[in-house]
């Protein structure tokens, strides 16, 4: 899938940690965070990669561009 086929994620859900819970998509999808996970892994959506933690567990984060106004965290929420 090329840049322009790809969907984006375009708002949040976080839960009473402040930690993403589930995304919504430029499509206007729901997924939630495993889905959104599995997504991020086979290349479906662009903009964000996944990286394991300390803990082992995988996680999704947005690129590094420099712009910290795209991180997941800055993004609005649903």
């Amino acid at each position: 899938m090329d840049q322009t086929t790809r969907e984006s994620f375009t708002a949040v859900q976080k839960n009473g940690d402040g930690n993403l819970t589930g995304f919504q998509t430029s499509s206007g999808r729901i997924l939630d965070y495993q889905q959104a996970l599995t997504e991020v892994q086979a290349g479906a959506i662009a903009g964000v990669n996944v990286f394991k933690g300390k803990d082992g567990e995988m996680y999704i984060r947005g690129d590094a561009d420099g712009d910290p106004s795209n991180n997941l965290d800055q993004l609005p929420t649903f």
